[in-house]
C-alpha cells in the first residue's frame, strides 16, 4: 500500500496520474466518429462489455446521474446506436442494447486506438515493453475499482 506521506510514493502517484491523463487525452483524439462525445463512446463501450443494461445500471457504471444517462441513451437511440426494449421482469423499466452499427463503430474505433498505441509502443525497448505488459492488468484493475 502506498505511503502518501512518503515522497517517493507521492511522486509515483503524481506521475501515474499525469501520464494516464495525458495518454487518455491523446487516445480521445483517435476517434472514428467525431459526432459522439467521449461519454457516449464510453456508454457504448460499457454496453459492449455487459451486453445490455437498464439506464440506471449504465448511470452507475458510468458514474453519472440517472437523468444524464436518460439523455445520453436518447441521443444514442436517435443516432441508431442503441435500442430500448421492455425489461423482461419490470414493465416500468427499459433495457438498453447496442445495435450492429454501434458494434461496428466500436470495432473501428478500437482498431484505430490500438494502432495509435502500437506506434507509441514501437518507441519502447524490450525491457520497457515487458514492464508495460506486466502493468496492463494492474491498470485495468485500477480502472474498474
Amino acid at each position: 500500500m502506498p505511503d502518501l506521506s512518503h515522497g517517493d510514493d507521492v511522486a509515483a502517484v503524481n506521475s501515474l496520474r499525469s501520464a494516464v491523463m495525458r495518454l487518455s487525452r491523446r487516445l480521445k483524439h483517435q476517434r472514428v466518429d467525431e459526432s459522439l462525445s467521449p461519454t457516449e463512446m464510453s456508454v457504448l463501450g460499457t454496453l459492449s462489455l455487459c451486453g445490455r443494461a437498464t439506464p440506471g445500471e449504465l448511470a452507475r457504471k458510468e458514474h453519472v446521474q440517472p437523468p444524464s444517462m436518460t439523455r445520453i441513451v436518447a441521443l444514442l437511440e436517435a443516432k441508431g446506436l442503441v435500442r430500448l426494449e421492455p425489461h423482461p421482469e419490470d414493465r416500468r423499466q427499459k433495457v438498453v442494447t447496442r445495435t450492429e452499427q454501434a458494434e461496428a463503430m466500436l470495432e473501428e474505433s478500437r482498431a484505430k486506438r490500438n494502432a495509435f498505441l502500437a506506434t507509441l509502443v514501437e518507441n519502447l525497448d524490450d525491457d520497457e515493453w515487458a514492464k508495460l505488459r506486466a502493468a496492463a492488468p494492474v491498470l485495468e484493475k485500477l480502472a474498474h475499482l
